[in-house]
């Protein structure tokens, strides 16, 4: 196994460690940090997630610059990134700093893009993210850190960023999802 594809497979051991701080009341209190008031297990569980999140970047980057891209890694990414956002979203409806309905709806068109790349799989066809899917995927990772930092930087100017931007993610997430079953139609059809 390659470098890009064993720190893919990282992305997605931090996940237990991410809900874990996220979800057990370890009682380490509260900090204030540029107006924004917010548990310490928020902070830290903020950190693992923007962590974890920059590996996406960072497995991407190597695989490119290395010539290291495999089809297990072309699977294993988006599966890692759909695994990360998919268990920050529910994290935060159970914590009631998500609307349920939009998360609905994103985990949603992750389910319907996975079970498409499986069938395309299925036929050979192995297809990587396009430019639309990872501009979907960092709109959700913004939006998604600045719910669990509590909208800092943008609370002293009652600026609601993190919704914005995670109404902004939701569109991007329905967009990148339509484009995409737009472009593997064919193949799609082709594959019954």
């Amino acid at each position: 196994m390659n470098v890009p594809n064993k720190i893919t497979i990282s992305r997605i051991f931090l996940i237990p460690l991410f809900m874990v701080i996220m979800l057990v009341d370890f009682n380490w209190g509260d900090i204030t940090l540029l107006g924004a008031e917010m548990p310490v297990s928020h902070l830290i569980g903020a950190l693992i997630f923007i962590f974890a999140a920059t590996t996406d970047w960072v497995d991407g980057y190597y695989a490119r610059k290395y010539n290291q891209v495999t089809n297990l890694g072309k699977f294993l990414d988006p599966l890692a990134d759909k695994l990360l956002v998919s268990a920050a979203l529910i994290i935060l409806v159970e914590l009631q700093m998500a609307p349920s309905w939009i998360v609905i709806i994103i985990i949603s068109r992750e389910f319907a893009i996975t079970g498409l790349r499986l069938v395309l799989a299925g036929t050979g066809e192995v297809h990587a993210a396009a430019m639309l899917g990872k501009i979907k995927m960092w709109m959700q990772i913004v939006a998604i850190s600045a719910l669990l930092l509590h909208n800092i930087f943008f609370t002293m100017f009652n600026i609601p960023f993190d919704v914005i931007g995670l109404y902004i993610a939701a569109f991007f997430t329905v967009w990148s999802g339509v484009d995409y079953f737009i472009k593997n139609w064919g193949a799609f059809k082709d594959s019954k």
